[in-house]
């Protein structure tokens, strides 16, 4: 039996991936006012990836935990381990990388 892969879904999501991926590549990040591409870099690519470094961040401080309370460095593992990423996800202005 032949396996067939379903190439116009493939095509479709391919062609949407170039169009987005065109202004994408061509934005222009810089510190100061936001524009249109900083914003949707932000929230396509940064704000993902802070949420998945929260995630990560919050994992890895609850394993090193124990050892963090033995060295009596708690607050600072909280601090760069959750608070940092939270922050930078979730408190600072969409646009500004």
């Amino acid at each position: 039996m032949k396996t067939r892969i379903p190439t116009k879904p493939l095509v479709a999501l391919v062609a949407t991936a170039l169009l987005v991926a065109s202004p994408l590549a061509t934005a222009d990040v810089r510190y100061g006012e936001p524009n249109f591409s900083t914003m949707v870099i932000d929230a396509v690519v940064a704000r993902p990836l802070g949420l998945g470094a929260t995630v990560v961040g919050t994992a890895f401080w609850i394993v090193t935990l124990p050892f963090s309370a033995l060295g009596g460095n708690v607050g600072e593992a909280t601090d760069k381990l959750i608070v940092e990423p939270a922050r930078y996800t979730f408190v600072r202005p969409l646009g500004e990388l």
